[in-house]
């Protein structure tokens, strides 16, 4: 089959790194430089579009015929921007992608890392990062370069040919890095994905423009007002500094290490009058909503909607997709009753209403934010989500056998493990109902290995619980689901055999296998969870462990300790994930329009009088052949803006 490798430089006046692709190739002054390409093994070849040479008709027509496969390094950038520059639409058929190749060995998600772990010979040009700044961005106008805001080939020929230099070293180093990774191919299934990840990218989502302009215009005379007020009480030249503040405070009795959020709510509990005020305006001057309506609005193409809001695979421990541009991954949950209110109020930049009908203007601005994303005329939003999905595949994987029947029987986990826990009937708001409380932090803290740290972090101590219930917590939660408990070090035994022995070793539905210095987990689905040069090594507790190459929370290529209480995280977190995209594959082989998912949940724009929210979750609940015994469960909601039910 014969193989195109591209790569492309380009120009914008639209920030890449803050707006996407999409963006970037919808804007006015969007054009590619240069374009360089190879067939097979043929050497790499560079076009110079820039200065008015044609692609050869051989590259255009490859590029319309899905049996020749086009392979870039973050294809969804050359497909998008050369469809921007063809003025019609590339099918990501045909297309594939080196850096999705990568992400599958939990390798980084970067061409340069990924040339450096696995050291090719022909690396990533590292001057590229100063000429890509000098020929693709648009410069500061001075005397010295005759007030020009961009600068083009002619202004610099020499740096222009380093350019073009760079260009093809960039089509060399992802070919050997193909090559390198050829016994590690893209799955036909995981491919459908990609093709699938790709369509929903390219859909977008609407964009309420109007709710978003007037949520900035709220968040900024709000800010100044209480700025102002902030000025007033304080007489400080800025109340904003942490420093002044506690200046501040300390000369009214008042000393504090922290001016974080816990630390302010704590305070406030101990002071009245002024400073009680100022404590209550640093929490609002510190609340900012306003970063996500301007990610919104930096992004949002001509045509309305926000593209390119999921990356395919990047979180590649275990496959999930990750949040780019605006984080939809993490927006703030909304509780206002009457959300059409106060969207209307804002609006109509009805501001002074907005304050006096609701608690804050910053709470309501930030719950407000999912809503700025809307179907299209005719048609509404049906949203639906997995319920408790990582604690059914948890129970699922180690035969917690009460688990599954509460699940089973629709019953609500928090009460039945509050029950088991504590031995007495817990009924929600009915009998020993306090108890739930206690049920629920146990189950979000304790499922992969967590102790009292785990509960502290989760907020135990806020919710009411005290310090010396929370290591009894532990115990009984544990002592309540033995088969998880010993499905933790079940896990760890089996990796650590593996790498020890260089063999495989079978766990019920899981495989451990060492091969060419990977460890790989396959999981039910068929997918293998990557783990680059394992090997056993002293942890921070002088014991020995399990340890991996892999990019760490510095985001930099390093040696990770792991054990098997994470490692279950990994295995359960990528099967939610595997069922989860076969779900939503269903869905759109079954003609929905999904234009966006987050976690477990996927958000579909439907035509008015067209199907319903049973349909769809009647399709997600189906369980795939491989998971037989699981107990799935969809629920659904209709909605005119996105919002959580």
């Amino acid at each position: 089959m014969c193989v195109l490798s591209i790569d492309i430089e380009t120009f914008s006046d639209v920030d890449l790194t803050k707006c996407g692709v999409y963006a970037y190739s919808d804007s006015p002054a969007f054009e590619i430089l240069l374009f360089a390409y190879a067939f097979d093994d043929e050497p790499t070849a560079v076009i110079d579009i820039a200065c008015g040479e044609p692609l050869p008709h051989r590259v255009l027509a490859a590029l319309e015929d899905a049996s020749i496969i086009k392979t870039a390094f973050n294809a969804q950038f050359e497909r998008t921007c050369i469809s921007r520059y063809l003025g019609r639409h590339l099918s990501s058929e045909g297309w594939q992608c080196t850096a999705v190749q990568s992400a599958l060995l939990a390798l980084p998600l970067s061409l340069d890392a990924v040339g450096e772990v696995l050291d090719i010979q022909r690396k990533k040009l590292k001057e590229g990062v100063d000429l890509v700044k000098f020929f693709s961005m648009p410069c500061k106008a001075t005397k010295a370069n005759g007030g020009r805001t961009r600068n083009l080939p002619e202004h610099d020929p020499e740096k222009w040919e380093r350019f073009k230099a760079y260009c093809i070293r960039d089509v060399d180093a992802e070919r050997e890095i193909r090559r390198k990774l050829q016994k590690y191919p893209i799955p036909d299934s995981e491919m459908e994905l990609y093709r699938m990840d790709q369509e929903i990218n390219d859909r977008g989502i609407l964009v309420d423009q109007e709710l978003v302009a007037s949520a900035v215009l709220c968040d900024n005379q709000y800010r100044e007002m209480v700025t102002a007020r902030a000025y007033e009480l304080t007489g400080l030249s800025n109340p904003n500094s942490p420093a002044q503040i506690k200046s501040w405070l300390a000369d009214r009795g008042v000393e504090t290490e922290s001016l974080d959020k816990k630390s302010v709510k704590s305070l406030m509990t101990e002071t009245d009058g002024e400073v009680l005020e100022v404590l209550k305006l640093r929490l609002l001057m510190a609340k900012t909503s306003v970063k996500k309506y301007e990610a919104i609005e930096r992004s949002v193409c001509s045509d309305g909607r926000v593209h390119g809001l999921l990356q395919f695979y990047g979180a590649n421990r275990t496959g999930r997709w990750a949040g780019r541009l605006v984080q939809v991954q993490n927006l703030p949950q909304n509780h206002i009753v009457d959300l059409e209110l106060a969207r209307e109020l804002v609006k109509k930049q009805q501001f002074e209403d907005l304050d006096l009908l609701f608690d804050s203007t910053p709470g309501v601005l930030s719950e407000l934010i999912r809503t700025a994303f809307v179907p299209k005329p005719g048609c509404r939003f049906i949203v639906a989500d997995f319920s408790a999905i990582e604690a059914r595949v948890l129970a699922w994987f180690a035969g917690e056998q009460w688990r599954l029947d509460t699940f089973s029987q629709g019953g609500d986990i928090y009460c039945a493990s509050a029950s088991k826990m504590f031995g007495v009937p817990v009924v929600k708001h009915g009998e020993n109902g306090h108890l739930r409380q206690k049920g629920k932090i146990a189950e979000l803290a304790l499922g992969y290995g967590g102790a009292v740290g785990a509960l502290t972090s989760m907020g135990a101590l806020e919710m009411g619980l005290q310090e010396e219930e929370l290591q009894p917590l532990v115990n009984q939660w544990r002592c309540s689901n033995p088969h998880i408990t010993k499905f933790w070090w079940d896990v760890d035994a089996a990796a650590t055999k593996a790498v020890r022995e260089k063999t495989e070793v079978p766990l019920e539905r899981l495989r451990f296998a060492y091969r060419s210095g990977i460890l790989f987990v396959t999981l039910p689905s068929g997918r293998k969870l990557s783990y680059i040069k394992p090997r056993m090594t002293q942890n921070r507790f002088g014991r020995e462990s399990l340890s991996y190459e892999g990019v760490g929370e510095s985001k930099k290529w390093m040696r990770i300790e792991t054990y098997g209480p994470k490692l279950v995280e990994n295995v359960v977190q990528a099967t939610a994930r595997d069922l989860l995209a076969l779900s939503m594959l269903r869905l759109r082989n079954a003609g929905f329009d999904i234009v966006m998912h987050i976690h477990d949940e996927a958000v579909l724009e439907v035509p008015d009088g067209v199907s319903s929210v049973e349909d769809v979750c009647q399709i997600m609940s189906i369980a795939p052949e491989w998971a037989d015994g699981l107990p799935l469960r969809a629920d659904g909601y209709e909605c005119s803006f996105y919002k959580k039910d």
